[in-house]
């Protein structure tokens, strides 16, 4: 089951381009078929967020049957879509995309001590037994913002080693960002583009929360947060241009629904696992632990939205990842980055497969179709 496209069990929620129709279709799974749910009760995924029990509504929706699910999939990836036949798209539509950084104070720790210790192990060993002394042995335990960390910062300042990254690591106040607008994110199959400058970029796997405009979680999908590391890197303030480019926010393939077998707590248990592999031969693989996640997604969810922002058409939050490539490629200490042709592939059992091609974001397909087109759509239809 971990290698599945899509999980065989659970409350599937999607969107697919179908022929026919001008506007894309909600769809759902049921056993091997895709099924489209489309009406004027709920003609957008952000409606059917909306719902009082989304899982519930689509489990007792009524529609016909648009095609075969592995079908769909094969027809779905970039480059070898049939018109004439269904194809899968981003789940969202209306949706705000958000994405939270540096939530893995493990991982984020560790890359400070041995950029530090400059390969010294005795130095990486007396600043990571100084940070131990502080919180115990087990650093996924280190709340941020809590007075355990603050005596953290207060060492890792003494030592001159502090950062902004670690101030939203383990400072009170989450790093949440805009990932890309309503309507721009792809979908299962899709190219996901990285812009031409950069040369130094990588894939993040990560779980991405479905919330609607209450705040409440009603659901999850695995996300791509596309990153360019040398562009980040040059300047913090260069984020948007690191994070927000074509084709840059990958989720899918589907939301699955908080119902009584699927809850926050399968989120926070799930392991994502990443495998890229190129056109040159290249392999490499990776695994996020949600468990060691140092922000709860509640937490992250509650420093996105409350009543100091508000979503009226709800949100999807990328929740962060503590994976970060190193394996070199193209020769010794040169590091991980993507090459055009890239196959990205992030899974967990509970969740299913999402997988893209690395392309230039110039040459991905162009984001055309935005909110004002399905509204007009959508009226035409009378579905509004």
């Amino acid at each position: 089951m971990a290698n599945r496209q899509v999980p065989s069990e659970g409350v599937l929620l999607g969107r697919a381009r179908v022929p026919g129709y001008e506007h894309p279709r909600v769809i759902t799974v049921r056993g091997e078929d895709i099924v489209d749910i489309t009406s004027k009760a709920a003609p957008t995924s952000r409606d059917i967020a909306e719902q009082g029990d989304p899982a519930a509504y689509v489990a007792s929706a009524k529609g016909p049957v648009i095609g075969n699910l592995h079908q769909i999939l094969a027809n779905s990836w970039s480059g070898k879509t049939d018109l004439k036949a269904p194809s899968l798209l981003s789940p969202i539509d209306l949706q705000a995309v958000k994405a939270a950084g540096v939530t893995f104070v493990v991982s984020l720790l560790e890359r400070v001590i041995e950029e530090q210790a400059r390969g010294d192990k005795a130095k990486a060993d007396e600043l990571r037994k100084d940070i131990l002394g502080l919180v115990g042995t087990d650093l996924s335990q280190l709340e941020p913002g809590s007075p355990a960390a603050m005596e953290v910062k207060k060492t890792l300042i003494a030592r001159g080693v502090w950062s902004q990254y670690l101030e939203v690591g383990i400072g009170p106040d989450a790093e949440i960002f805009t990932k890309c607008q309503p309507m721009a994110s792809v979908g299962f199959g899709a190219d996901v583009g990285i812009l031409p400058i950069s040369e130094w970029n990588n894939p993040e796997p990560e779980v991405a929360m479905v919330v609607n405009s209450k705040g409440t979680i009603v659901g999850a999908t695995l996300g791509n947060d596309v990153n360019l590391r040398d562009v980040e890197g040059r300047s913090a303030l260069l984020l948007g241009k690191a994070k927000d480019n074509n084709a840059s926010a990958s989720l899918g393939p589907f939301i699955r629904l908080f119902d009584g077998k699927f809850t926050i707590e399968t989120v926070k248990a799930a392991d994502i696992a990443l495998s890229v592999t190129g056109e040159d031969g290249f392999e490499l693989t990776g695994v996020s632990n949600m468990s060691q996640i140092s922000r709860s997604p509640e937490a992250i969810v509650g420093a996105t939205v409350g009543r100091h922002h508000q979503y009226p058409d709800g949100l999807v939050v990328y929740l962060g990842t503590m994976f970060a490539p190193v394996k070199d490629r193209g020769g010794a200490g040169k590091g991980f980055t993507h090459k055009l042709g890239d196959v990205v592939s992030i899974s967990t059992p509970s969740l299913g497969t999402l997988s893209n091609t690395v392309r230039l974001a110039t040459e991905a397909a162009p984001w055309t179709y935005g909110a004002s087109h399905l509204l007009r759509d959508l009226a035409k239809a009378d579905l509004l």
